[in-house]
């Protein structure tokens, strides 16, 4: 592999002088070795072959527990024979004479990494030419192996090390007064339902929020109103990753509602010209607002993290929303579906953190729930196919109409909004009103006439 490698070019980016740098500081402090194996430095982020088994033996010495220094190392090398092949016992002292200083560390350990994701970039763009060249595999499996390699390639380069506590508490304190400050407010990115905002004060930065409920409970109308509020009356912008409606399809819905025009009126064709009006003054503020949408089907956490990323990058995004998350394609090689959900689940929580922005995640649930005897209120132990979306969800909200079940129920129209996890908040029961020919969603106090 490494023959092949070199074919590549006579040489790839490297430094020598980082490489010694790093070696040689670990030989001299224990700190530096700490950092070393903390930061996950591996023999394979060295370029010198010399360089790279030096590392070996370091590795091997740690994993003993054994001290790190010129007389363990050169005697580890001794034992596998590969002494005469890095140089000698007096390579080995050198690589500390060429330290400017050890508390440079860090910045030495990180050109290394640098140098070798430039590398393995270059390796994975030789393979990919070389496999479509070959034109023996489908498409989209060069392009799930691409994809695969890069999320692989970028974990290098999204290390993130220990804070100190005194900058997490000036920031804590900092949130603490703009809390203070907008006391009543919403602080993260609201829902636009009034008594769920005050239970959540928003959803905020680096959260997982599960959206779930039985079909025909309202999951995407209740979603794309969320979406609409945050968009239009709060200016935020929303990525929706749609896996089972077609973007018109939604853009349909997002209009009907928003005009208060009878969606299934609009399908056949029979709506009124009287009020073609309302839905021509819905198309202004909805074609204003800072909405993305994707219908890629069967979308891969992989896909969703670079477009999220893209997306980010672009336009600064303040909240993604997935309908729905067992539509999701997983890793490949997964032994079973819960196990391909719970990796979907993590790494949407993973992602979240990263992008610094709240994701919502649709979710069904188990027929647990129709088979139950008394109340069908959702529980959540009836979270589908995996308990991993329940231990993963910083929020968990269940949408629960009764008239679903008892259809001579005395509160049609009314839907509950139900918070059965919030790691940093109460749980409990709101109210909304559903009005099912505009498939839409309102605060119960809102008048449900038209806007226009």
């Amino acid at each position: 592999m490494a023959q092949e490698k070199n074919k590549i070019l006579n040489v790839q980016p490297h430094s020598d002088e980082a490489e010694q740098a790093v070696l040689g500081s670990m030989l001299s402090s224990g700190s530096a070795v700490n950092k070393a194996f903390e930061k996950k430095l591996t023999s394979e982020h060295f370029y010198k072959s010399a360089h790279s088994l030096i590392f070996s033996a370091m590795a091997r010495l740690n994993k003993d527990n054994e001290p790190i220094d010129t007389v363990s190392v050169v005697d580890s090398l001794t034992k596998s024979k590969d002494l005469d092949k890095v140089g000698g016992a007096y390579y080995i002292s050198g690589l500390i004479e060429v330290v400017p200083t050890t508390a440079h560390v860090d910045r030495y350990i990180k050109i290394v990494i640098e140098k070798s994701v430039l590398r393995n970039l270059i390796y994975l763009a030789n393979d990919i030419s070389k496999e479509a060249y070959d034109d023996s595999q489908e498409v989209d499996d060069i392009l799930e192996t691409v994809q695969k390699s890069i999320f692989s390639i970028t974990q290098d380069t999204l290390q993130k090390d220990f804070e100190e506590i005194d900058p997490v508490l000036i920031k804590t304190f900092d949130k603490i007064d703009k809390i203070a400050s907008h006391k009543g407010t919403v602080i993260g990115v609201p829902s636009g339902f009034h008594e769920l905002d005050q239970k959540t004060t928003g959803f905020q930065n680096g959260d997982l929020i599960i959206i779930a409920g039985r079909p025909a409970m309202g999951k995407t109308s209740f979603a794309l109103n969320m979406m609409r509020n945050a968009a239009i009356d709060s200016k935020k912008k929303i990525g929706f990753f749609s896996l089972e409606m077609a973007n018109e399809q939604l853009a349909m819905r997002l209009l009907c509602s928003e005009a208060r025009v009878d969606s299934n009126l609009v399908r056949r064709g029979d709506l009124p010209k009287s009020q073609y009006k309302n839905l021509s003054l819905a198309v202004g503020p909805l074609s204003k607002s800072d909405i993305y949408l994707d219908d890629t089907p069967a979308l891969s956490i992989l896909e969703l993290r670079a477009k999220a990323r893209r997306l980010k990058n672009d336009v600064n995004l303040d909240m993604i929303i997935v309908d729905y998350l067992q539509l999701m394609q997983g890793p490949r090689g997964a032994e079973n579906r819960q196990q391909e959900i719970a990796t979907i689940s993590r790494s949407m929580k993973a992602l979240a953190k990263e992008l610094e922005i709240p994701i919502v995640a649709l979710s069904q649930l188990s027929r647990a729930v129709e088979q139950r005897t008394g109340s069908k209120k959702p529980l959540l132990s009836d979270l589908r196919e995996s308990g991993a979306i329940e231990q993963d969800a910083d929020v968990v909200i269940f949408l629960y109409r009764d008239e679903v079940y008892n259809k001579d129920a005395d509160n049609e129209g009314k839907a509950e909004i139900i918070v059965a996890k919030q790691r940093n908040g109460p749980t409990g029961t709101v109210e909304a009103a559903f009005i099912s020919r505009y498939t839409r969603f309102e605060n119960l106090a809102t008048n449900p006439g038209p806007p226009f």
